[in-house]
Protein backbone atom coordinates (compact mmCIF):
# COMPACT_ATOMS: atom_id res chain seq x y z
CA UNK A 1 0.00 0.00 0.00
CA UNK A 2 1.15 3.47 -0.75
CA UNK A 3 0.63 6.98 -1.05
CA UNK A 4 0.10 7.81 -5.05
CA UNK A 5 2.22 10.18 -7.00
CA UNK A 6 1.76 14.32 -6.30
CA UNK A 7 -0.19 14.70 -9.64
CA UNK A 8 -2.86 12.14 -8.43
CA UNK A 9 -2.54 13.12 -4.83
CA UNK A 10 -6.21 15.49 -4.97
CA UNK A 11 -8.54 12.82 -6.26
CA UNK A 12 -6.49 9.35 -5.11
CA UNK A 13 -6.37 8.07 -1.13
CA UNK A 14 -3.78 5.27 -1.44
CA UNK A 15 -3.60 2.44 -3.49
CA UNK A 16 -2.62 -0.99 -2.81
CA UNK A 17 -1.47 -4.51 -4.38
CA UNK A 18 -2.58 -7.48 -2.51
CA UNK A 19 -0.73 -10.97 -3.11
CA UNK A 20 -3.19 -13.75 -2.32
CA UNK A 21 -3.73 -14.62 1.70
CA UNK A 22 -3.71 -18.10 2.82
CA UNK A 23 -7.49 -19.28 2.38
CA UNK A 24 -8.62 -20.18 5.89
CA UNK A 25 -10.43 -23.77 6.35
CA UNK A 26 -13.70 -22.14 7.74
CA UNK A 27 -14.10 -19.30 5.88
CA UNK A 28 -15.76 -18.86 2.75
CA UNK A 29 -16.91 -15.32 2.55
CA UNK A 30 -16.75 -12.11 4.43
CA UNK A 31 -18.55 -8.88 4.81
CA UNK A 32 -17.27 -5.95 3.36
CA UNK A 33 -17.98 -2.84 5.95
CA UNK A 34 -18.47 0.31 4.59
CA UNK A 35 -15.35 3.13 4.38
CA UNK A 36 -17.48 6.06 3.47
CA UNK A 37 -15.26 6.35 0.05
CA UNK A 38 -14.91 4.89 -3.77
CA UNK A 39 -12.83 2.08 -4.10
CA UNK A 40 -11.31 1.50 -8.21
CA UNK A 41 -10.71 -2.67 -8.13
CA UNK A 42 -8.64 -4.62 -10.53
CA UNK A 43 -8.71 -8.38 -10.27
CA UNK A 44 -5.92 -9.74 -12.40
CA UNK A 45 -6.40 -13.72 -11.90
CA UNK A 46 -9.48 -15.27 -10.75
CA UNK A 47 -13.01 -13.38 -11.10
CA UNK A 48 -14.39 -11.87 -7.51
CA UNK A 49 -17.69 -12.74 -6.76
CA UNK A 50 -20.49 -10.61 -4.68
CA UNK A 51 -23.24 -12.14 -2.92
CA UNK A 52 -26.52 -9.74 -2.31
CA UNK A 53 -26.99 -11.45 0.73
CA UNK A 54 -24.98 -13.75 3.27
CA UNK A 55 -26.58 -16.89 2.54
CA UNK A 56 -27.34 -16.31 -0.85
CA UNK A 57 -25.90 -19.63 -3.06
CA UNK A 58 -25.38 -17.66 -6.21
CA UNK A 59 -23.51 -14.82 -6.89
CA UNK A 60 -25.12 -11.26 -7.81
CA UNK A 61 -22.19 -10.32 -9.93
CA UNK A 62 -18.68 -11.52 -10.78
CA UNK A 63 -15.73 -10.30 -12.70
CA UNK A 64 -12.53 -8.55 -12.96
CA UNK A 65 -12.46 -4.88 -12.47
CA UNK A 66 -15.25 -2.52 -10.44
CA UNK A 67 -15.69 0.43 -9.04
CA UNK A 68 -16.98 0.00 -5.80
CA UNK A 69 -19.33 2.93 -5.06
CA UNK A 70 -19.41 4.84 -1.39
CA UNK A 71 -21.73 3.16 1.04
CA UNK A 72 -23.65 3.06 4.30
CA UNK A 73 -23.72 -1.03 4.94
CA UNK A 74 -22.00 -4.14 4.61
CA UNK A 75 -21.82 -6.28 1.11
CA UNK A 76 -20.73 -10.02 0.71
CA UNK A 77 -17.92 -11.24 -0.94
CA UNK A 78 -16.32 -14.65 -1.80
CA UNK A 79 -12.93 -15.23 -0.22
CA UNK A 80 -12.85 -19.22 -0.92
CA UNK A 81 -9.91 -18.99 -3.31
CA UNK A 82 -7.40 -16.88 -2.82
CA UNK A 83 -6.89 -13.69 -5.82
CA UNK A 84 -4.59 -10.97 -6.73
CA UNK A 85 -5.45 -7.34 -7.10
CA UNK A 86 -4.58 -3.55 -7.39
CA UNK A 87 -6.60 -0.85 -6.13
CA UNK A 88 -7.27 2.75 -5.55
CA UNK A 89 -8.73 4.49 -3.16
CA UNK A 90 -10.31 7.80 -3.87
CA UNK A 91 -10.45 11.12 -1.97
CA UNK A 92 -14.48 12.05 -0.96
CA UNK A 93 -15.68 14.61 -4.42
CA UNK A 94 -13.13 12.63 -6.26
CA UNK A 95 -15.26 10.05 -7.98
CA UNK A 96 -16.65 12.42 -10.72
CA UNK A 97 -13.64 14.09 -11.24
CA UNK A 98 -11.25 10.78 -12.02
CA UNK A 99 -14.04 9.08 -13.95
CA UNK A 100 -17.20 11.15 -15.24
CA UNK A 101 -19.80 9.79 -13.72
CA UNK A 102 -21.68 11.78 -10.49
CA UNK A 103 -20.94 9.56 -7.03
CA UNK A 104 -24.39 8.99 -6.22
CA UNK A 105 -25.09 7.10 -9.34
CA UNK A 106 -22.25 4.57 -8.06
CA UNK A 107 -23.26 4.62 -4.52
CA UNK A 108 -24.31 1.33 -3.08
CA UNK A 109 -23.44 -0.96 -5.87
CA UNK A 110 -20.74 -2.54 -7.60
CA UNK A 111 -20.09 -1.49 -11.42
CA UNK A 112 -18.30 -3.03 -13.71
CA UNK A 113 -15.48 -0.89 -14.97
CA UNK A 114 -15.98 -1.78 -18.47
CA UNK A 115 -19.89 0.34 -18.32
CA UNK A 116 -17.60 3.44 -17.59
CA UNK A 117 -14.24 2.85 -19.67
CA UNK A 118 -15.58 0.44 -22.25
CA UNK A 119 -12.71 -1.61 -23.84
CA UNK A 120 -10.03 0.73 -21.90
CA UNK A 121 -10.40 -1.43 -18.73
CA UNK A 122 -10.05 -4.79 -20.01
CA UNK A 123 -7.05 -3.44 -21.57
CA UNK A 124 -5.95 -1.74 -18.30
CA UNK A 125 -6.58 -5.27 -16.70
CA UNK A 126 -3.88 -7.07 -19.47
CA UNK A 127 -1.94 -4.32 -18.69
CA UNK A 128 -1.60 -4.21 -14.95
CA UNK A 129 -1.17 -8.23 -14.87
CA UNK A 130 2.21 -7.87 -17.52
CA UNK A 131 3.79 -5.82 -14.59
CA UNK A 132 6.43 -8.23 -13.38
CA UNK A 133 6.00 -7.51 -9.32
CA UNK A 134 3.37 -5.68 -7.11
CA UNK A 135 5.31 -2.67 -7.14
CA UNK A 136 5.12 -2.61 -10.68
CA UNK A 137 1.48 -3.29 -10.88
CA UNK A 138 0.88 -0.66 -8.61
CA UNK A 139 3.52 2.01 -11.12
CA UNK A 140 1.28 0.54 -14.26
CA UNK A 141 -2.17 1.23 -12.37
CA UNK A 142 -1.54 4.47 -11.78
CA UNK A 143 0.19 5.12 -14.70
CA UNK A 144 -3.62 4.44 -16.01
CA UNK A 145 -4.94 6.40 -13.61
CA UNK A 146 -3.14 9.57 -14.73
CA UNK A 147 -4.38 9.23 -18.54
CA UNK A 148 -7.37 10.14 -16.90
CA UNK A 149 -6.95 13.63 -15.83
CA UNK A 150 -8.07 15.11 -19.26
CA UNK A 151 -11.68 14.38 -17.39
CA UNK A 152 -10.30 16.64 -14.60
CA UNK A 153 -12.81 19.70 -13.20
CA UNK A 154 -12.59 21.37 -9.57
CA UNK A 155 -14.77 20.22 -7.25
CA UNK A 156 -17.70 22.46 -6.09
CA UNK A 157 -16.40 25.12 -3.23
CA UNK A 158 -19.31 24.51 -1.41
CA UNK A 159 -18.47 20.69 -0.84
CA UNK A 160 -14.84 21.46 -0.63
CA UNK A 161 -15.71 23.43 2.44
CA UNK A 162 -17.95 21.35 4.00
CA UNK A 163 -15.38 18.38 3.74
CA UNK A 164 -13.12 20.30 5.61
CA UNK A 165 -15.56 21.66 7.87
CA UNK A 166 -17.07 18.02 9.02
CA UNK A 167 -13.03 16.55 9.37
CA UNK A 168 -12.98 19.25 12.10
CA UNK A 169 -16.12 18.83 13.53
CA UNK A 170 -18.41 21.46 12.08
CA UNK A 171 -21.75 20.35 12.51
CA UNK A 172 -24.46 19.40 9.21
CA UNK A 173 -26.48 22.79 9.90
CA UNK A 174 -23.35 25.07 10.08
CA UNK A 175 -21.86 24.07 7.51
CA UNK A 176 -25.15 24.66 5.00
CA UNK A 177 -25.51 27.98 6.65
CA UNK A 178 -21.93 28.64 5.96
CA UNK A 179 -22.52 27.53 2.06
CA UNK A 180 -24.09 30.39 0.53
CA UNK A 181 -26.74 27.68 -0.62
CA UNK A 182 -30.16 26.53 0.24
CA UNK A 183 -30.30 23.09 2.70
CA UNK A 184 -31.76 21.15 -0.72
CA UNK A 185 -29.92 22.70 -3.21
CA UNK A 186 -26.44 22.09 -0.92
CA UNK A 187 -27.75 18.29 -0.24
CA UNK A 188 -27.86 17.68 -4.10
CA UNK A 189 -24.65 18.95 -4.77
CA UNK A 190 -22.76 17.03 -2.04
CA UNK A 191 -25.18 13.81 -2.67
CA UNK A 192 -23.99 14.11 -6.50
CA UNK A 193 -20.15 14.36 -5.71
CA UNK A 194 -19.78 12.59 -2.52
CA UNK A 195 -22.47 9.91 -3.04
CA UNK A 196 -23.98 10.44 0.39
CA UNK A 197 -26.43 12.78 1.81
CA UNK A 198 -23.97 15.10 4.42
CA UNK A 199 -25.47 13.68 7.57
CA UNK A 200 -25.24 9.87 6.49
CA UNK A 201 -21.75 10.86 5.42
CA UNK A 202 -20.85 11.97 8.85
CA UNK A 203 -22.77 8.82 10.08
CA UNK A 204 -20.46 6.40 8.67
CA UNK A 205 -17.01 8.54 9.17
CA UNK A 206 -17.67 8.35 12.63
CA UNK A 207 -18.60 4.87 12.04
CA UNK A 208 -15.55 4.26 10.39
CA UNK A 209 -13.37 5.42 13.57
CA UNK A 210 -15.10 3.46 16.15
CA UNK A 211 -14.46 0.36 13.65
CA UNK A 212 -10.81 1.44 13.57
CA UNK A 213 -10.61 1.92 17.53
CA UNK A 214 -12.92 -1.40 18.28
CA UNK A 215 -10.29 -3.54 15.90
CA UNK A 216 -6.90 -2.64 17.36
CA UNK A 217 -8.20 -1.11 20.88
CA UNK A 218 -9.29 -4.51 22.56
CA UNK A 219 -9.49 -3.23 26.07
CA UNK A 220 -11.54 -0.19 25.58
CA UNK A 221 -15.02 -0.55 26.88
CA UNK A 222 -18.26 -0.05 24.80
CA UNK A 223 -19.56 2.84 26.76
CA UNK A 224 -16.01 4.40 26.62
CA UNK A 225 -15.86 3.55 22.85
CA UNK A 226 -19.74 5.32 22.19
CA UNK A 227 -18.86 8.26 23.85
CA UNK A 228 -15.53 8.98 22.80
CA UNK A 229 -17.21 8.58 19.46
CA UNK A 230 -19.93 10.81 19.89
CA UNK A 231 -23.02 8.68 20.42
CA UNK A 232 -25.32 9.51 22.53
CA UNK A 233 -25.04 6.00 24.64
CA UNK A 234 -24.03 2.56 24.13
CA UNK A 235 -27.84 1.76 22.87
CA UNK A 236 -27.05 4.08 19.99
CA UNK A 237 -23.45 2.89 18.94
CA UNK A 238 -24.98 -0.71 19.28
CA UNK A 239 -28.26 0.60 16.73
CA UNK A 240 -25.65 2.28 14.59
CA UNK A 241 -23.05 -0.43 14.70
CA UNK A 242 -25.68 -3.32 13.84
CA UNK A 243 -27.40 -1.31 10.64
CA UNK A 244 -23.66 -0.65 9.19
CA UNK A 245 -22.78 -4.56 9.78
CA UNK A 246 -25.56 -6.38 10.52
CA UNK A 247 -23.70 -7.41 13.87
CA UNK A 248 -23.45 -6.20 17.14
CA UNK A 249 -19.59 -4.34 18.08
CA UNK A 250 -19.54 -7.74 20.82
CA UNK A 251 -20.05 -10.15 17.47
CA UNK A 252 -17.74 -8.01 15.80
CA UNK A 253 -14.64 -8.62 18.40
CA UNK A 254 -15.39 -12.08 18.58
CA UNK A 255 -15.35 -12.98 14.63
CA UNK A 256 -11.70 -11.04 15.45
CA UNK A 257 -10.70 -9.90 11.44
CA UNK A 258 -7.68 -9.79 10.46
CA UNK A 259 -8.36 -5.91 9.01
CA UNK A 260 -11.03 -3.66 10.60
CA UNK A 261 -13.40 -3.40 7.53
CA UNK A 262 -13.24 -7.35 6.67
CA UNK A 263 -15.13 -9.41 8.49
CA UNK A 264 -14.79 -13.06 7.97
CA UNK A 265 -18.12 -15.48 7.58
CA UNK A 266 -17.69 -18.71 9.12
CA UNK A 267 -18.92 -21.51 8.00
CA UNK A 268 -21.51 -22.68 10.23
CA UNK A 269 -22.74 -18.76 10.54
Amino acid sequence: MRRPCAALRPFVERLWASAPDPVEPDVDRECMLPTGTTHIVVRLDRPVRFFDSIDDEVPSLSGHAFVGGVRSGYYVRDVSEPGTSVGAMLRPGACELLLGVPADRLAGRHTPLGDLWGAKAEAARARIAEAPSPAAQLDAFEAILLEQRPRLRAMHPAVAAALHGFSVGTSVAEVVRDAGLSHRRFIEVFRRSIGLTPKLYCRVQRFTRVLDRLCHEQRLGAIELALAAGYSDQAHLNREFREFTGVSPGRYRELAPRSAHHLPLRRGR
